[in-house]
């Protein structure tokens, strides 16, 4: 390998460490959905570089599974968003009660 393991640790968690920030401090719908991709991106990384580490491709098939499910939550997110953004007229967090 390449890069060090640690290194890759280290870029995974600061990706997730972005993603949670983006969910957290966001008051976008827009956002918070980035914010959930980058940190399944995070977590993509981390697959691939410890299967590289361990020398076990499963790694890089379940990364490929993630990114399938990754593309499939978008489009079902940003069809979400765009319905309740016509709904309401706003992509603010709070004024969407009528989901529950």
């Amino acid at each position: 390998m390449i890069v060090p393991f640690g290194h890759v640790l280290i870029l995974a968690g600061l990706l997730f460490l972005m993603g949670i920030f983006c969910v957290v401090a966001r008051r976008s719908l827009i956002m918070i959905l980035l914010g959930v991709e980058i940190m399944l991106n995070a977590v993509a990384i981390l697959l691939v570089g410890s299967s590289l580490l361990w020398q076990h491709l499963e790694g890089q098939a379940i990364v490929l599974f993630v990114f399938a499910i990754a593309g499939a939550e978008v489009s079902i997110g940003l069809a979400l968003i765009v319905w309740a953004y016509r709904r309401t007229g706003s992509m603010d967090p709070n004024d969407y009660n009528f989901l529950r």
